[in-house]
């Protein structure tokens, strides 16, 4: 039996084809052959198929979820900056001020952050991998500049800030992220290497020398302390020698505990966390810890209501940034507590996914990127509450996201943007887009 020669299958053969099959179909399946080119029509059940049009299903570019709690964090900051700081004009040294001073600032902040933040989101990684050596040197001028006495601003004996009018800068914040997006370059440029320990480490050794030197200067030990945990955990992230990074997480801790020792008044602060209710402490280095347990007692489990806060009326000292958290468990209750805790660790966790997600696509930079600032949101979020709650000792750290200052609510803003921007080109490549 002969058979007959057919021509090669080709796409525009098939695409006639499809078109015929669509033309023929009954009209109950209408829907589906006018659904359009983009879309992909979706069953909702058996009775109805016939009654549906084509649903379009499209994919996001971005993580929407955790864009949302970031507004939500944001949204709630606001309103209790306001809660906190409506009273601080009847204190003598705010009596200039208005009652809508802060949170008008505090709003600005935001304004200026979240544009900034969409400037940010628009440059790709490799363009903050090529210029994070640049970022990292101007951070370190910044942290110089602000030692100056007539550029540096000094506010309760540190001077830490620089003036620019629509706000004040604070250059450790700045040094965060420049020291989180230099040493994920680092660690890419360094990969060969990693395992030996002491050619991969000394020059981050080096260089978090310097900033440590600079901000101790100021002083601020509490951002210090949140650029050596974003470094180390990058490293450790990075695949450096187990072994040898734990040994050098000794060392750093036996560090910081020298600088304490060192230091009279970072000692008492040690003592009134202790014992913040003595006669010694009460009224001291222990005053702003023990008022923020009266007012996590008297949040009790759905706290007073919202403006009903008693310890900001100047009881609580900058109850509307380093301890914003205990107006909150006063008027919010353990339930607000424990809702903020669970938002911080949901961010947490989502934004150390985007950057596992990075890595298994290997985008190694992006990836350690999105892991750094998981690690800075997490752990400086951990110390306040820590702080706030007494369960560590008093430090001055702000509250991502929500405490009162425009500088820390700018580099919250741009971080997350470059994280959005880990998770945009993840979902570019997973689509078949090229690195």
């Amino acid at each position: 039996m002969s058979r007959r020669k057919t021509a090669p299958d080709t796409p525009s053969r098939w695409a006639a084809l499809r078109d015929r099959a669509l033309g023929a179909l009954p009209a109950w399946a209408g829907g589906l052959a006018g659904a359009g080119a983009g879309d992909i029509p979706v069953r909702l059940s058996s009775r109805s198929y016939g009654r549906q049009r084509g649903v379009a299903v499209r994919e996001t570019g971005f993580d929407q979820p955790l864009l949302w709690v970031a507004v939500a964090l944001l949204a709630w900051g606001l309103v209790m900056v306001y809660s906190a700081s409506i009273a601080l004009p009847d204190n003598p040294r705010f009596a200039n001020y208005a009652h809508t001073h802060f949170v008008l600032r505090h709003g600005l902040s935001m304004a200026i952050g979240v544009v900034a933040a969409l400037l940010a989101f628009q440059v790709p990684l490799r363009t903050w991998e090529r210029a994070a050596p640049w970022l990292f040197a101007l951070a370190l001028l910044l942290m110089v500049l602000v030692l100056i006495p007539f550029i540096g601003k000094g506010v309760n004996g540190a001077r830490r800030w620089i003036s620019l009018g629509v706000m004040n800068f604070q250059p450790s914040e700045l040094g965060k992220l420049a020291v989180l997006l230099y040493a994920c370059s680092y660690m890419v440029r360094k990969m060969e290497i990693k395992q030996n320990f002491w050619q991969a480490v000394w020059p981050m050794a080096v260089a978090l020398g310097v900033v440590g030197m600079l901000l101790l200067a100021q002083p601020d030990m509490g951002a210090f302390m949140v650029i050596v945990v974003i470094a180390m955990g990058i490293l450790f992230l990075g695949g450096v020698n187990a072994r040898m990074f734990f040994l050098i997480a000794a060392v750093v801790v036996a560090a910081f505990a020298l600088m304490i020792m060192a230091s009279d008044w970072r000692r008492e602060r040690i003592f009134a966390y202790l014992d913040p209710w003595s006669a010694e402490h009460a009224l001291g280095k222990g005053y702003q810890l023990s008022h923020a347990l009266i007012a996590f007692g008297r949040g009790e489990v759905f706290g007073v209501g919202l403006g009903g806060s008693v310890e900001k009326l100047n009881w609580l000292p900058e109850a509307h940034t380093d301890f914003l958290l205990a107006v909150i468990g006063e008027e919010f209750g353990l339930v607000g507590v424990v809702t903020l805790i669970g938002l911080f660790l949901w961010m947490t966790r989502r934004i150390m996914h985007i950057g596992r997600q990075a890595i298994a696509l290997d985008q190694v930079f992006s990836g350690l990127v999105a892991q750094g600032v998981g690690l800075w949101f997490g752990f400086q979020a951990f110390i306040n509450i820590g702080v706030n709650l007494g369960a560590l000792p008093t430090k001055g750290l702000t509250l991502p996201f929500m405490s009162y200052g425009g500088s820390a609510i700018l580099l919250n803003l741009i971080a997350l943007a470059i994280v959005m921007r880990v998770d945009f080109e993840n979902r570019q490549m997973m689509r078949g887009a090229r690195s």
